[in-house]
């Protein structure tokens, strides 16, 4: 099943040496998974299950976690009816269809003898990757996110080939490394983040994004990262067929000579992967040999937080990994990389040179503030990023516009529903106050709509107020303090990595 690692590329071995180391979209489909805005990741309990229950899926785990550096040479008989069937029924029932025009449901009549034959061609090698649509949804500030919604084949052939693939790569992967993966989610990286900036010596941060990063991925260095581990040359052509499908736009089909689509059930993990190789081992080789101080790693997707004790150690790393990245196709975002002075020690050192506050940082949904505890002492303070608020409120405004002639009940029903999905990833600790003004513009647009259906309604604030206390949810908070959580997770650090000042927020012991 598994042989020893071919010959690679010399820059390959370099990153493997340091192995030392909520928006609506215009239209349902798959969506990116871990999004802002969503405290829930679907099916990842039932991944899971499936796996701990599968003895193949055991094997390739025990497999994988015991020999690091083996290929694994034959996989694709692990993708057998049964888990097609499981793959399809793990899809989201709504999303919008590709350019097949195949809907779930539809899809489902007569799904024994289509699975059958989707088994085969998968198999045999006949089996056609599709091309994806393009579509596109608004960002929080006024851009397109462009998504390709696969079609309904090639999704259940990606999601079985992901559960297969997730058995070998969640013993790879770092414990810093959040977004995408099985049993993990945004507050998990929120939770990290905020332990190591108030348990270690951090007083500058590097928040790092990556311009474009799932349209700019490199085929070429995208498959010699998977062929580090997976030796199946049917696996390989599988993904090879995925990555150069193409997206149809305005019936016009466009090659794709780089990226993968947003939206692609794959993608998620193949970008995982991707930057697995090119900045977790890097990151956890640079801080075993050049931090001189204590530094923390936390990156969710293409969003990366880093934190320093001293500022050259903090200016060093972000120049090396502009270098980095610029050699694997990438570069960092001009507008949304950032080193600022921030921790416990920020706003003190700041004044004493007469500067102001110290600056804040977003990450996942949140604006990360240095604040200080009623009694003294430094405290982490997150609140709901204002634009992310902003387009939520803007979005219940249209959503009550499309049920203007509801009855009140009905609009009743549907706002707190939004509320309580808003509240269940906002209701931090320190975001009391953003939870209650949010429930506060959400009663006074109700209001406005309501008043605004005839020139003779007569909704006062105490009528509103009676309705919104019986539709409306309080907000509280419902998540822990991030350190009560994170221990329970991760009950210890990852131990001192050679240089005895330094300290690793990993969220985890690998």
């Amino acid at each position: 099943m598994m042989h020893g690692p071919e010959k690679s590329d010399p820059a390959i071995v370099a990153a493997k040496s340091a192995n030392k180391a909520g928006q609506p979209g215009a239209e349902r489909m798959e969506p990116r998974a871990g999004a802002e805005g969503t405290a829930r990741q679907p099916h990842t309990d039932r991944t899971l299950s499936r796996a701990d229950v599968s003895p193949g899926l055991t094997r390739i785990r025990e497999a994988a976690k015991d020999r690091k550096k083996e290929r694994f040479t034959s996989l694709l008989h692990h993708i057998d009816v049964a888990l097609l069937e499981q793959a399809y029924d793990w899809l989201k029932r709504d999303a919008a269809p590709g350019v097949d025009g195949m809907m779930w449901a539809d899809y489902g009549e007569g799904l024994a003898e289509r699975l059958a034959d989707l088994h085969g061609r998968v198999h045999r090698g006949s089996y056609r990757a599709q091309p994806s649509r393009r579509t596109y949804i608004p960002k929080a500030d006024g851009r397109q996110r462009p998504l390709g919604i696969a079609a309904l084949e090639d999704k259940i052939v990606q999601r079985a080939l992901v559960e297969v693939l997730n058995a070998i790569y969640e013993t790879d992967f770092l414990g810093f490394s959040y977004g995408f993966r099985p049993g993990r989610g945004q507050h998990d990286a929120l939770d990290a983040l905020a332990v190591g900036i108030e348990n270690q010596a951090v007083n500058w941060i590097v928040d790092a994004d990556i311009r474009g990063f799932f349209d700019n991925i490199d085929h070429d260095w995208m498959m010699r990262f998977v062929e580090q581990r997976i030796g199946d040359r049917r696996v390989l052509r599988l993904i090879r067929k995925w990555l150069k499908a193409g997206v149809v736009e305005d019936g016009v089909l466009q090659a794709a000579e780089k990226g993968t689509p947003q939206g692609a059930v794959i993608s998620p993990l193949l970008a995982n992967i991707y930057l697995h190789y090119v900045y977790d081992l890097w990151a956890r080789q640079w801080r075993q040999r050049h931090a001189q101080g204590a530094m923390i790693v936390v990156r969710y997707a293409d969003d990366m937080v880093v934190g320093f004790e001293h500022r050259p150690d903090a200016e060093r790393f972000l120049a090396e990994l502009r270098d980095r990245l610029a050699g694997f196709g990438l570069d960092l975002h001009p507008d949304k990389t950032r080193l600022i002075e921030f921790g416990r020690n920020a706003a003190g050192d700041r004044a004493a040179r007469g500067e102001g506050k110290p600056e804040t940082f977003d990450f996942l949904g949140f604006t990360h503030i240095c604040s200080r505890k009623r009694r003294g002492g430094f405290l982490l303070a997150r609140h709901t990023r204002r634009d992310r608020k902003w387009a939520r409120l803007q979005d219940i405004k249209e959503g009550l516009r499309r049920r203007w002639h509801q009855d009140v009940a009905e609009q009743g029903k549907w706002l707190g529903s939004v509320m309580r999905g808003y509240f269940a990833y906002h209701a931090i600790p320190t975001n009391s106050h953003a939870l209650k003004a949010f429930r506060y513009h959400v009663v006074h647009i109700w209001r406005r709509a309501l008043r605004r259906r005839s020139q003779r309604d007569r909704t006062t604030w105490a009528d509103i107020n009676r309705l919104a206390s019986r539709y409306l949810p309080q907000p509280r908070i419902t998540h822990p303090w991030p350190s009560q959580r994170f221990h329970v997770t991760h009950p210890r650090w990852e131990p001192y990595a050679g240089i005895p000042p330094v300290r690793f927020c990993a969220g985890g012991t690998r």
